[in-house]
C-alpha cells in the first residue's frame, strides 16, 4: 500500500518557521519526484516545488527564497523547510509523488497524494 504521510504542520505567528516531513512507503518512488504543493482557503492546489531522490531541486517561481525542499534518501522522508513565514502561507500543504515533473509543476497534478497537513500563520 502506497503512503506519503505528512507531518510538521501547526499554529505559528508570522515570521516563524516551521518544517514539514513527509515519509514515503509503499513502493521505492526511485524514479519519482517527490514534490509539495498547497492549497490555501478559496484558492486552488498549487504547485511549491520538487525534488528527486539524486537530489535534483525544483521550485515555483514565487516559493523561491523563503522555502526549501530537501530529502533524506536513507530514511525515504522528504521536507520543505519554510521560513519568514506570512499569513499568505496559511495552507494546507500535501506531499505528491509523480513520475512527470511537468506533471505536478505545470498541470497541478500527481500520481500519489498525502492526506495533508495544516498550516496556520497568523498576523
Amino acid at each position: 500500500q502506497v503512503q506519503l504521510v505528512e507531518s510538521g504542520g501547526g499554529l505559528v505567528q508570522a515570521g516563524a518557521s516551521l518544517r514539514l516531513s513527509c515519509a514515503a512507503s509503499g513502493r521505492t518512488f526511485s524514479n519519482y519526484y517527490m514534490g509539495w504543493f498547497r492549497r490555501a482557503p478559496g484558492k486552488e492546489r498549487e504547485f511549491v516545488a520538487a525534488i528527486t531522490w539524486s537530489g535534483n531541486i525544483y521550485y515555483a517561481g514565487s516559493m523561491k527564497g523563503r522555502f526549501t525542499i530537501s530529502r533524506d534518501s536513507s530514511q525515504r522522508r522528504v521536507y520543505l523547510q519554510m521560513d519568514s513565514l506570512k499569513p499568505e502561507d496559511t495552507a494546507v500543504y500535501y506531499c505528491a509523488a509523480d513520475r512527470s515533473l511537468l506533471t505536478m509543476s505545470s498541470d497541478g497534478n500527481a500520481a500519489y497524494w498525502g492526506q495533508g497537513t495544516q498550516v496556520t500563520v497568523s498576523s
